[in-house]
């Protein structure tokens, strides 16, 4: 099983506002940002062997949140349930999974800029590797991407399954009541002037009804467009 040292013990802490940034977006979101942050290394990894210092600490800063999102996403699936976390983690780390494939890409960037910064005679041969297998890694992070969308999609199907359960249950609560209201106030009127004060208690019951049904109506809307 391969390891990924890039995603923890070399790779340089990300800046908060970084840290900030991935808190705030969803795993399919970071995914999908890893292969423009791939694109975007290469280009400033290129610039870094041209002899740019600005590049090359920009391209370490790429480095670093590619990295540091990377070991995020291969640890999902310890937060997910025991199906969903078996598909990420086949996703990764199966027989034909992408973790080698992008553990590789992320070695091979990090051994270029260290070759572009000492200046070595041997940072060309190691940036022509390094586009060589681009074009493996940008496939590697499509299938990543592919397996969190479609986990996204199987999050969002059983959270509306969960709601119109809710729903169905509030709907069937609703029906109930509305027989009771009914019930009590054809007693209040039978009591007449004794029942008065119990035909108000029935009303009130038969609005506050009226206003569960509204917002079932309203939930169900609500589902359909998410869906």
């Amino acid at each position: 099983m391969a390891a990924y040292p890039l995603s923890t013990a070399r790779s340089t802490p990300s800046t908060p506002a970084a840290a900030s940034r991935d808190g705030d977006m969803s795993l399919v979101n970071i995914a999908a940002r890893q292969r423009m942050l791939s694109q975007r290394m290469v280009l400033q990894t290129v610039l870094a062997t041209r002899g740019s210092d600005l590049h090359l600490k920009a391209a370490r800063s790429s480095l670093a949140l590619f990295s540091d999102s990377h070991a995020r996403l291969v640890d999902t699936p310890r937060h997910l349930d025991a199906a969903m976390g078996e598909r990420i983690r086949a996703t990764y780390q199966g027989a034909t999974g992408v973790g080698p494939t992008i553990d590789a890409f992320m070695q091979q960037v990090e051994r270029t800029l260290e070759l572009a910064e000492r200046q070595s005679p041997r940072v060309e041969e190691a940036l022509a590797r390094l586009v060589e297998i681009t074009d493996g890694a940008l496939d590697a992070l499509n299938t990543a991407t592919t397996a969190f969308d479609q986990l996204g999609k199987a999050k969002s199907e059983t959270l509306m399954k969960e709601l119109a359960g809710i729903v169905a249950s509030i709907q069937t609560v609703a029906r109930e009541a509305k027989v009771v209201s009914f019930n009590a106030q054809v007693m209040a009127a039978r009591a007449g002037q004794h029942g008065r004060e119990f035909a108000v208690v029935a009303n009130v019951l038969s609005g506050i009804t009226n206003e569960i049904d509204g917002l079932s109506l309203q939930a169900v809307s609500l589902a359909g467009r998410n869906r």
